[in-house]
């Protein structure tokens, strides 16, 4: 497999983390990704997700790189929520870094790793961590991949992590791997959106998501929203451009079924 050209520093001292995952869809093979984000700030450091488990030998590395260059430890661990491809690290990270706590909607983790339930803390809406010269903040999510999701956003950059949220593929074909969604400009958004929001988000085939997409724009007004970071799709760090499009993907599935 073709490295994805990661880790990247998307913005000072926020990095973009992972592995690019091939799929196999209508004889085409897209590219996606289960990124991570690393944020450092000035005396910790937090990771958002922790990857999908084929990629954690590669994400360890990529973390270990930043850190020991920035002389700032990893302390602080949040995942939107407990699907495989956001949480299927947190039991080696647990055993490598036994002081690291897991920050989300973690009600049921400490039933996986009993020996690790102090570790493990639940945040609500608008919870913080302070990460020196940078905040974490937990958001509401919605778009929910599952109940327990819960998505968050980092100040002063007002940077969000939708987990599932802004979720589409990218072609390997025409060099997208480690691009930032404005320079994959040879990219049909609508398309690579609207087969996501299919397959993996399979009940917006049955709701009206312009009812989601609106609460999604008040949401980035409501925050001051100015980036985007999913963790399966290109970061957005130009919104005016590039979410009219992501949106339009979403509600694709349902409006094809309507007709």
């Amino acid at each position: 497999m073709t490295k994805s050209k990661l880790p990247r520093e998307i913005l000072k001292n926020i990095f973009w983390l992972g592995d690019c995952l091939e799929q196999r869809y209508q004889g085409k093979i897209y590219h996606s990704y289960n990124s991570s984000y690393l944020i450092v700030g000035e005396h910790s450091a937090l990771l958002v997700e922790t990857g999908h488990p084929k990629d954690f030998n590669e994400l360890h590395d990529q973390i270990q790189g930043i850190l020991s260059e920035k002389e700032i430890p990893l302390k602080y661990i949040f995942i939107t929520h407990q699907e495989t491809p956001h949480s299927g690290g947190v039991g080696r990270f647990l055993n490598l870094y036994p002081d690291v706590e897991i920050h989300g909607d973690v009600n049921d983790y400490h039933m996986a790793f009993p020996n690790f339930s102090k570790n493990f803390i639940a945040m609500e809406v608008g919870d913080s961590i302070d990460l020196g010269g940078m905040e974490f903040i937990a958001a509401e999510p919605v778009v929910r991949d599952m109940r327990t999701s819960l998505w968050g956003y980092v100040a002063p950059y007002n940077l969000l992590f939708p987990g599932d949220g802004f979720a589409y593929s990218h072609y390997h074909w025409d060099g997208h791997c480690g691009m930032v969604a404005e320079e994959a400009d040879t990219l049909d958004l609508f398309d690579v959106s609207a087969v996501f929001a299919e397959l993996a988000l399979f009940w917006t085939n049955f709701v009206d998501m312009e009812i989601y997409t609106n609460k999604l724009k008040e949401l980035v007004k409501e925050l001051d929203i100015k980036y985007i970071a999913p963790t399966h799709g290109l970061p957005i760090l130009d919104i005016n451009e590039t979410m009219p499009k992501v949106i339009e993907g979403l509600q694709a599935p349902y409006h094809k079924l309507a007709s």
